[in-house]
């Protein structure tokens, strides 16, 4: 007997959703100029940069973020239209084209108005949530100045527990571990890296009240620890053995007197090898595509220093363009839509959808509240409860 599902809801009052994401160059010529879009303001001269690119330039200068982002955007786009889900779906670059005030600028001439914004980055971070606030304010304010109507931004809550992200990690770690020799998979360390940041920035990640100064890193390391902790428990019950697993950190940047948060994979792979692990596989859990500092940092740095050891590596794939990720978009946003229709009219009834997570933090906060992510240097952000656009 087919059973008869009801419609889900739409997205109003929502009538577009922004893909905001990094940015990358896509050519040789553009390696510079976009690591100057990066590090505007901090007066670091052309010839370092050239040496920073370094790694673009090994890869013909190009970053794969792009080519990851269109598929992502497709994939939206199918799952969306497959589903009845009647949003279209911009892209935006903080630090290359297509750039984000020109993309907003765009939305707002196809007569949208009310924009949810997807930002490729899953954790609680200055970095990763607050910095993409600032660059949508400064996207507003520019529009602003051109006397453009301005679009009410709203950005949707950190996706690293929810099921459509997490699930496809599962099977990317599964699959890498299968990929090992036999005589050594069932004695492999799982390493889940992230991006290293600054300790004070992670001291001081997610809401202000949650904030710590003893070192043990607010919300940034809380939530990749609980990912983390999922995935492995995870990964026993679906092949009976327990891997040891430590998070772990990558792609460090920035003046070497200041802390950041360790040990670095590289220091991991020595260790594993000094203590006489088998093998490891290298699970990025704190990036949502193969970008460059996967593909750099991990399957060129990192696997040069595990083959320099002698240490049997695997790498998991990240979770990129995977069509339960698509869905899990679309989940959230049904569920942004229906509380913003809750509290437009909150004398009707307006369901909610569950709000779906695993592991033990629970769903994120929709909003992001005063104190969130502070910036060492205050900056209007929008899309949350200090925004000056709401």
């Amino acid at each position: 007997m087919s059973v008869q599902r009801s419609p889900q809801p739409g997205a109003a009052p929502y009538d577009a959703l922004l893909l905001l994401s990094f940015g990358g160059p896509e050519g040789p010529e553009d390696v510079v100029p976009f690591l100057e879009n990066v590090t505007r303001g901090r007066g670091i001269p052309r010839e370092r940069l050239k040496e920073v690119g370094r790694h673009y330039f090994l890869f013909g200068g190009v970053s794969p973020i792009n080519a990851q982002n269109r598929e992502l955007l497709q994939a939206l786009r199918k799952d969306f239209a497959e589903h009845g889900l009647d949003l279209p779906v911009y892209w935006g670059n903080r630090n290359w084209a297509p750039y984000l005030t020109d993309t907003l600028r765009e939305i707002v001439a196809d007569g949208h108005r009310r924009v949810l914004v997807l930002a490729t980055s899953a954790y609680a971070s200055y970095s990763g949530c607050r910095q993409y606030r600032e660059n949508l304010a400064d996207a507003l304010a520019a529009l602003e100045s051109e006397g453009l109507p301005l679009p009410r931004v709203d950005k949707l809550r950190h996706y690293f527990n929810h099921p459509g992200f997490v699930r496809p990690m599962v099977d990317a770690t599964l699959a890498a571990l299968a990929g090992l020799p036999e005589d050594v998979r069932a004695g492999a360390h799982l390493a889940f890296t992230t991006h290293s940041i600054p300790t004070a920035a992670a001291d001081t990640s997610g809401p202000a009240e949650d904030h710590t100064s003893d070192g043990a890193g607010g919300a940034y390391v809380a939530q990749h620890l609980d990912v983390a902790r999922v995935i492995a428990d995870e990964v026993r019950e679906q092949t009976g053995i327990e891997h040891p697993w430590r998070l772990v950190y990558q792609s460090r940047s920035g003046a070497p007197h200041i802390p950041w948060l360790e040990p670095d994979i590289c220091d991991h792979l020595e260790e594993l090898h000094a203590a006489g692990a088998p093998a490891a596989v290298m699970v990025p859990i704190g990036f949502v595509s193969d970008h460059m500092e996967v593909k750099y940092d991990l399957d060129t740095e990192a696997a040069a220093k595990a083959e320099e050891l002698g240490l049997p590596v695997g790498r998991a794939a990240t979770v990129g363009a995977d069509a339960r990720f698509a869905a899990a978009v679309r989940d959230l946003v049904l569920e942004r839509a229906a509380t913003e229709r809750r509290a437009a009219a909150p004398e009707e009834h307006h369901p909610v959808p569950e709000h779906c997570v695993l592991g033990r933090l629970g769903p994120s906060h929709d909003l992001c509240p005063v104190g969130c992510c502070p910036a060492r240097t205050p900056r209007p952000a929008a899309a949350g409860a200090d925004s000056p656009y709401a």
